[in-house]
Formats: C-alpha cells, structure tokens, sequence
C-alpha cells in the first residue's frame, strides 16, 4: 500500500488542474472583453484546452498503469463511492471540455485556425472541417462544451471542498497525499 501520488502523478494533477481553472474563468470572461483583447483570449483559451487534453491522456495512462493511495479506513461506504464517481467524472470532463472544444473550433464556419501558443498550427478534426451543415453543428458542441464547464464548476468545487473537509475536520491524509509538502493533519485529540 502507498500513502501518496507519485511525483509524476503529482505534477500532473497540478497542471492538469490550474490549467482548468484558468480556462473555466478565461471561458467566463472571454465573450465579454474588447474585440482587441478577445481575439488573442480565444487564442490562449484553445491553446491551454488542447494542452489539457494531451496532459490528460497522459495522465490517464498514467493512472491505468500506476497504484493509486488507498483511502482512508475511516471513510462510509458511500463517500468512497462518491469520491470514485467524483474522480471517473473529473476524468471524463478532462478529456472531454477540449474535445468538445476542438469539435466547436473545427466544425465553426468562421475557419480560424488555432495557433498553439503562437507556435504552430494545431489541425482541425478533418471530419468536422470538411461538413456541410457547420453552424448547426459547432452550435451543438458550443452548447455540450459549455455545459461540461459548468459541470465541471460544480465538481472541481466539491473536490477542492472534500479536499479540504479531509484534511481540517477528518484530519486524514487525503489532501497530503497531493500535497507532499504540507504538513499531516494534527491527530483529532
């Protein structure tokens, strides 16, 4: 049995993670700034979303093929349960929101090309680029991709909250795990 996440599974997990927030609170304002600004905001938004989904398939990997700390002894059957249901969705939207993201920006009838941080230019998913319907069709994902973002608001904020509910009121090492630097929980006395 191991008491913590690997260095690997770690690092992922932290950029995996701020990558999200900075994407879900760039998704919230980007519509709303200047034309000047909002250009280059879309640019940075694809940009990290595509990097997401790369890190995410290797940390999927990662995390098929590496032991996971096992939970507390202390925790119920069903926080267990949902702590399993929390993580398979987290997953799940971490690959999906940029897939959906791509799917919108390849099927878009605007055609910009995506720039990945001004380096080169990212493909767009072949089959989307070349249909005949395209604003119906980016709409739809426009519509999936931003549901999955609030989703995702609602689940990464109750990740962080039974983050935190661990380590201040169980004072168990499930926080410790992800953060090896801080310092255990103080037993309850």
């Amino acid at each position: 049995m191991t008491d913590h996440y690997t260095r690997v599974a770690i690092l992922l997990h932290w950029l995996i993670g701020l990558s999200i927030i900075a994407l879900l609170a760039l998704g919230l304002i980007m519509e709303d700034l200047p034309k000047t600004y909002r250009i280059e905001a879309f640019m940075i938004h694809k940009s990290l979303g595509l990097t997401v989904l790369v890190l995410s398939v290797v940390r999927l990997f990662w995390r098929l093929t590496h032991k996971v700390p096992d939970l507390p002894e202390t925790m119920k059957k069903w926080e267990k349960f949902t702590a399993h249901a929390v993580h398979a969705a987290l997953y799940f939207l971490m690959i999906a929101l940029p897939f959906t993201g791509w799917a919108l920006v390849s099927s878009s009838p605007r055609g910009f090309p995506t720039i990945w941080f001004g380096l080169f230019e990212w493909p767009h998913l072949p089959v989307l680029s070349e249909i005949v319907n395209k604003k119906e069709v980016s709409d739809s994902f426009g519509e999936v991709h931003e549901t999955l973002a609030w989703i995702a608001i609602f689940l990464i904020a109750a990740h962080i909250g039974a983050a935190l509910k661990h380590h201040f009121i169980n004072r168990d090492n499930v926080l410790t795990r992800m953060l090896p630097f801080l310092a255990p929980p103080s037993q309850k006395g």
